[in-house]
């Protein structure tokens, strides 16, 4: 790829990263406040997946700000997986611990429209950002792309599991839903957690070449 085409692409993830953390943004804010005030610890394990989204967008921002620092390219990568990694085994701790204290306690959510709307709104978004992300980490052989693409991906799989959730609260009254729900999400979200700090183990392993596999 010649110098001209890689910074277009670079341009267009940067595009990409500004609307993934202002997406974000507004989805972690309505997925924290209305899980907060139904009590649902998937909608609120949502909406912090979301705030660490804008972290990786924020991260994946600087990451291609110093492209084209072909010399530390391959270190720019490792700490921008590192840091992806860590953020889901952060979110995967949370989500647990208030899953399993939800169950224990008994702690019926109340029914959240706010939650359904998002999630339903979520599952549409999602799938498209994250093509268009593997497109531009697939031309820049970005890790560190990849792996963004991958947690907007594990995005629209925890929109599944909290409308399903959700749902099944609402109409049949299955309080355990939610908190299950966010137990399927902790193992989603910790197993990619620990690909992305293995993988960056893989990359600390790759020559001073200017992309990581």
């Amino acid at each position: 790829m010649s110098g001209r085409t890689r910074e277009i692409v670079v341009k267009r993830g940067k595009r990409l990263e500004y609307f993934t953390i202002a997406w974000n943004s507004l989805e972690g804010l309505v997925a924290v406040i209305a899980g907060a005030i139904a009590g649902s610890i998937s909608l609120v394990g949502f909406g912090v997946d979301s705030f660490i989204e804008v972290i990786s967008g924020a991260t994946l921002l600087w990451r291609m700000s110093v492209d084209a620092d072909e010399q530390n390219r391959a270190w720019n990568e490792r700490l921008s997986t590192r840091i992806v990694g860590v953020c889901f085994l952060a979110l995967a701790v949370y989500v647990a611990y208030e899953s399993v204290f939800d169950l224990i306690d008994r702690k019926a959510p109340e029914h959240s429209l706010a939650g359904i709307m998002l999630a339903c709104v979520s599952l549409v978004v999602m799938p498209i950002l994250s093509r268009a992300k593997k497109r531009v980490g697939s031309e820049l052989g970005s890790a560190a792309m990849r792996a963004d693409a991958k947690q907007t991906d594990f995005c629209v799989y925890l929109s599944a599991i909290l409308l399903a959730g959700l749902l099944l609260n609402a109409a049949l009254g299955w309080w355990w839903a939610d908190p299950l729900a966010g137990l399927v999400m902790t193992a989603i979200i910790a197993k990619e957690g620990v690909q992305s700090v293995k993988g960056e183990a893989c990359c600390a392993k790759t020559s001073a070449a200017s992309t990581c596999p």
